[in-house]
């Protein structure tokens, strides 16, 4: 079955980002000139997902908002004559995207916020992108689409990793892969998921991204999950729960993520857009040349 749904968790309180968070929804933060949050659905439709689910609260709907047509707008910018702002006005939500939202009335942890998503997605496959966590790709390739079409032919839950420093691994969550050696673009069994080791402790140092590609199924073991880790019902816990019954698979992106949740990730992320962006890109060169003498 394709999978054409993705659940993004855009309830959370974005304290790592204030003060800026306060009154403003850090997934719509700009990077350049997009929230980040666009960026995420962007990715999303460029992997063939077109339904989106937003986990949202009452202070979000800013998010909802972003998605939804502004008729208003529109219509000033086509009496105007600036065709090329309606373009990317239009751009934001293209006719195929179909955005749902749901609320989570607590901040209960990931595993909760997935759950609440149940009565839209059903028991279909779906992905879940965590909305403050961009992933810039190698090329043309879309890694999370190689995702997609990996559970297609396998039926097993994906979760996207990439390396970190080892110094790092006690910030991440780590795929235990019994030890076997996991090239860009491919796949292997998950053993277990460790959170936060020791560097000495540690099974690898591939750390989740914040992509995964699930089974439906994955619903059930979530409502049997019992609270862990700060008393919050944990993902991780139900894809272990999984991995017992029918195998996870760990897929090595061929990308760069950027944990824009962070105030250096978000800088980070900034600059690398920022380099790449078709229109400014040069003369961003330009002034971080001037900036670096």
């Amino acid at each position: 079955m394709k999978v054409t749904k993705a659940v993004l968790p855009v309830a959370g309180l974005g304290t790592r980002f204030l003060p800026a968070s306060k009154a403003i929804p850090k997934e719509m933060v700009t990077v350049v000139d997009k929230p980040v949050v666009q960026y995420v659905v962007e990715e999303a439709l460029a992997a063939g997902i077109n339904e989106i689910v937003l986990v949202t609260h009452a202070s979000k709907k800013a998010i909802e908002d972003h998605f939804d047509v502004n008729y208003e707008l529109e219509a000033e910018l086509a009496r105007r004559g600036k065709d090329a702002l309606l373009q990317v006005l239009r751009e934001i939500a293209p006719p195929e995207l179909k955005v749902t939202a749901v609320r989570q009335g607590r901040a209960l942890g990931l595993g909760h916020a997935v759950a609440c998503a149940r009565p839209v997605v059903g028991d279909q496959p779906f992905a879940v992108l965590l909305p403050d966590v961009l992933v810039a790709q190698a090329g043309v390739a879309s890694d999370l689409q190689a995702m997609t079409e990996r559970f297609v032919a396998t039926g097993k839950a994906q979760v996207m990793v990439e390396p970190v420093p080892w110094e790092q691994v006690h910030q991440y969550g780590v795929v235990d892969l019994g030890g076997a050696q996991l090239h860009q673009g491919k796949q292997a069994l998950m053993q277990q998921v460790v959170e936060k080791p020791a560097r000495e402790a540690a099974p690898s140092n591939l750390a989740i991204v914040g992509r995964y590609v699930l089974p439906g199924e994955i619903f059930e073991l979530l409502a049997a999950t019992k609270p862990g880790a700060g008393g919050e019902i944990q993902l991780t816990d139900a894809i272990a729960a999984l991995m017992q019954q029918t195998g996870a698979e760990a897929y090595r992106m061929r990308g760069r993520s950027f944990d824009c949740g962070s105030k250096l990730g978000y800088l980070e992320a900034t600059l690398a857009y920022g380099l790449e962006h078709p229109a400014l890109g040069q003369d961003f060169k330009g002034l971080l040349a001037r900036y670096a003498q």
